[in-house]
């Protein structure tokens, strides 16, 4: 292991898909981001209705984010036994389920939005904002799921660059919408969800313009009914997915209830902080992306020992990521908070939990390349059961918050919680599965 600090064979191509997955994965949360920054400066209130809806909304993507996960292996696996007819199907049948899927789930939050919003423990002075802005984002769903087929499929077929520009693209719209919906048209909370929504639809049709006319016949998609077995290998993936997804979503979704009913101010700085957590995190997942495309494909060719030696060099660069995303955030802390608000409440809250923000990240440098590199090798029952353990452990911290008096740094010590019992599991798994007498490949070896 201690070779895997040292430059590697399988450099170039961890660079060759990682470095366009880091671009991809650091503007998702963009778009978030960019509306978190632009209402802030509508006020606290709004800022806090946004955060309920965002957390309702999230709770949607965590759910069917399993149609990402789980064709990424699949494709990767066939690509790497040179099945590219068999990569299409897998495909096709994604896109067929996201339709359907995306469909029903926009039709349960425009009609359950409301009641939903009441139970996270929205206030009067939040709900009519927090529903309006729910409302309108739940008709980007059907676009949303498109998305995440075509992020998952791709890295299947080892490309990050075209999920890259797609990302871009449907970032530049929404930064250009925003402004002028929120401010220039004066449509405040409703401005900055109808952006966002035309982004999404933006971004799901250039991605079924490539699927399905530009590059067609190269990914091997062919037309007409997606196959059963296809889909059977889709959503047997998708059942242990879903529970793990379902887990870390009823961790987050507890803390953003929780910090709801510490306070208006708490939970607006819980906002800021959780979008950049997840943003910061999906820069080390960058790694992940590498260890879900190049494992699977060497595990579909048979080549256990080169996806081994990947995986270690993966672990290390994620934990040296981690480290230098910590320096980083300790460099900018003066000067952050005031860059998403300025209200005085709110910058305090978010000094009270920014050195937990701090000090997590190598810990989510391991934590999220061990999660790639085990959907890589498929292994989605364990990712479920470990998952589920940890949600549990940091939803038993959340429930003695409010009692204890805790405040938002026990909202954000039960989402370390959370991770630290992730980072035992998956230390376990790695160890029992990629376990081998075999050598690393030589350095003359050629790179995956």
């Amino acid at each position: 292991m201690i070779e895997a600090f040292r430059r590697t064979p399988y450099d170039r191509e961890i660079i060759r898909i990682g470095l366009p997955a880091l671009g991809a994965l650091a503007a998702g949360p963009l778009v978030s981001l960019i509306d978190t920054a632009f209402v802030g400066r509508l006020g606290a209130t709004a800022l806090a209705s946004v955060a309920i809806a965002s957390a309702i909304y999230l709770a949607v993507f965590a759910i069917f984010n399993f149609l990402e996960y789980a064709v990424t292996p699949l494709v990767a696996q066939s690509v790497g036994a040179g099945d590219r007819s068999e990569a299409g199907r897998f495909t096709v049948a994604a896109l067929a389920i996201s339709a359907v899927a995306g469909v029903m789930a926009a039709f349960g939050l425009i009609v359950l939005g409301e009641p939903l919003l009441r139970a996270f423990g929205a206030e009067s002075d939040v709900l009519e904002g927090a529903a309006t802005y729910l409302r309108i984002r739940a008709l980007g769903v059907p676009a949303l799921l498109v998305i995440l087929v075509g992020h998952g499929a791709f890295r299947g077929y080892q490309d990050t660059r075209t999920p890259l520009v797609v990302t871009l693209g449907l970032n530049v719209v929404n930064l250009v919408l925003d402004p002028i919906l929120i401010f220039g048209l004066g449509w405040g909370i409703a401005g900055a969800a109808w952006a966002t929504v035309t982004a999404q639809w933006f971004g799901a049709a250039w991605f079924l313009v490539i699927f399905f006319w530009t590059r067609r016949k190269d990914l091997g998609i062919g037309f007409g009914r997606p196959q059963r077995r296809a889909l059977g290998s889709l959503f047997g993936a998708g059942k242990a997915m879903v529970l793990r997804n379902a887990s870390l979503l009823a961790a987050l979704t507890a803390a953003t209830m929780v910090a709801a009913r510490v306070g208006t101010a708490s939970v607006a700085a819980h906002q800021i902080a959780i979008q950049l957590w997840i943003f910061l995190a999906l820069v080390i997942d960058a790694l992940a992306i590498a260890g879900q495309a190049i494992v699977g494909k060497e595990i579909g060719a048979g080549s256990r020992v080169i996806a081994r030696a990947v995986s270690n060099r993966l672990l290390a660069l994620g934990l040296l990521f981690g480290i230098l995303l910590a320096a980083a955030l300790g460099v900018i802390s003066p000067w952050l908070a005031s860059w998403f608000t300025s209200d005085e409440a709110v910058v305090l809250e978010f000094a009270s939990i920014l050195p937990i923000l701090i000090v997590m990240q190598p810990i989510n440098g391991l934590v999220f390349v061990w999660d790639g590199i085990a959907i890589g090798a498929s292994a989605f029952g364990f990712l479920a059961g470990s998952t589920l353990a940890a949600g549990v452990a940091a939803i038993g911290l959340l429930l003695a918050v409010i009692p204890l008096g805790w405040g938002l740094v026990g909202v954000w010590a039960a989402i370390v919680v959370l991770m630290l019992v992730r980072a035992t599991t998956l230390w376990w798994w790695y160890s029992n599965r990629f376990a081998t007498n075999e050598p690393d490949p030589s350095p003359s070896s050629p790179a995956v």
